[in-house]
């Protein structure tokens, strides 16, 4: 029988009640596990926004960031010195990284059931119950890609994987023609593209990071109505075929015809309008 390992195990606290838990999830804008491969200077803001209520009201915060793409697991984000609260130029947090947490930010990760939906919880009520799932040799940096026949990740993913050219998203997706879907998960309609001529599937899907449209006539309209937003919110992505760069033109644009039948992506079910 294998037994777990315990966070104690780990890291040794000697008093985890100086300290809060910042259970670190979606904003209705943004992933923090996104954020956090971006920009580690942003993620840093998501521990320093004191907010009105004062939910790091301790000495200590212990952050850990939902690791979104495996249910019940947690990024550790670092821990923090809380130095002062400060309400001029906006309510914020005075910290400072605790160095002895330097080597296990975002290799760390860890098992826990999120109680409820506040996003500070008292430290010691879970610090001996936190399971440790892995420790890997290296920072996460991101969704690795997963295989042409396996892509199906939403805005946020590709936003990431375009905000620090991933590699090997990249070597995939540039140099090959193909057609794609994306879905629309708020109402479940859907847009068929396609990318072919000297654009391969990594420059069309750039555009669709960039604006949030990629300049197609229906989905213009919604995120000039509704917000790029709506697109982190809602929109997912697939590959449904891809072909090398020297496919003639004429094939990509039949295929992705097909795909347009084959999913009713015309008219009431999908946002295309041809």
């Amino acid at each position: 029988m294998t037994m777990s390992i315990l966070l104690p195990q780990i890291i040794s606290i000697a008093h985890p009640e100086n300290f809060k838990l910042h259970l670190a999830c979606w904003n209705g804008s943004h992933h923090p596990l996104d954020v956090f491969v971006r920009n580690r200077d942003d993620w840093n803001t998501w521990n320093r926004w004191r907010g009105m209520r004062d939910d790091f009201s301790r000495d200590y915060i212990f952050s850990l960031i939902d690791f979104y793409p495996e249910k019940n697991r947690w990024l550790f984000g670092g821990a923090y010195r809380v130095l002062s609260r400060r309400r001029e130029s906006g309510p914020t947090y005075d910290i400072e990284l605790l160095q002895d947490s330097q080597p296990f930010i975002g290799r760390l990760k860890l098992q826990l059931k999120r109680p409820g939906r506040a996003k500070a919880v008292n430290f010691e009520k879970h610090y001996n119950n936190l399971v440790v799932v892995e420790i890997s040799p290296t920072p996460y940096s991101g969704e690795a890609f997963p295989g042409y026949e396996r892509i199906d990740v939403g805005f946020p993913v590709l936003e990431t994987v375009f905000a620090i050219q991933r590699p090997d998203w990249k070597a995939a997706l540039e140099n090959v023609k193909g057609v794609y879907l994306i879905t629309d998960e708020s109402n479940g309609k859907r847009y068929v593209g396609s990318a072919y001529g000297d654009t391969g599937i990594w420059s069309r899907w750039a555009c669709y990071v960039q604006t949030g449209h990629g300049y197609n006539d229906e989905l213009t309209k919604l995120i000039s109505t509704l917000g790029k937003d709506h697109a982190r919110q809602s929109f997912k992505f697939a590959l449904l075929e891809h072909r090398p760069m020297r496919t003639d033109d004429n094939v990509i644009i039949q295929r992705e015809q097909y795909w347009k039948d084959v999913l009713l992506t015309r008219g009431p079910y999908g946002y295309n309008r041809n």
